[in-house]
């Protein structure tokens, strides 16, 4: 979606402008997160469990990964901010200079690294 409005604009011209095309797209990304959760939660509990991962060190080693994932997924959101975060580049609405704060001075893709260690956090768990 992000790739055809960069080539068209056509979300752009049919909300009136990018800002608010951007944060309409990032409100339904944000909605099909929840989705994405839901079914993840659905199939986790589904699933049987490894004798090896049923005890008490591997729940708290998941809740530390967890942690970590959740802190690298915020702080990469505050860092950006909502357009920044949700493709505001394709959108035209560029930042005034590359972020290089934490956690972008740690990872070079903390918000992806950050939502896999969440995964990773809560299949452990």
């Amino acid at each position: 979606v992000a790739r055809w409005e960069h080539k068209t604009r056509a979300l752009s011209r049919a909300f009136g402008s990018p800002h608010t095309a951007c944060y309409c797209l990032g409100t339904v990304i944000l909605l099909l997160n929840c989705v994405r959760s839901h079914c993840f939660t659905e199939a986790m509990k589904s699933q049987p469990k490894l004798e090896g991962l049923d005890c008490r060190w591997a729940y708290f080693l998941g809740l530390a990964v967890l942690a970590v994932g959740t802190l690298f997924v915020i702080s990469s959101f505050l860092a950006l901010g909502f357009i920044g975060t949700f493709l505001g580049d394709y959108f035209g609405i560029l930042m005034e200079a590359k972020v290089t704060s934490f956690p972008f001075s740690v990872l070079d893709n903390p918000m992806y690294w950050g939502s896999t260690a969440v995964y990773l956090g809560w299949s452990l768990m």
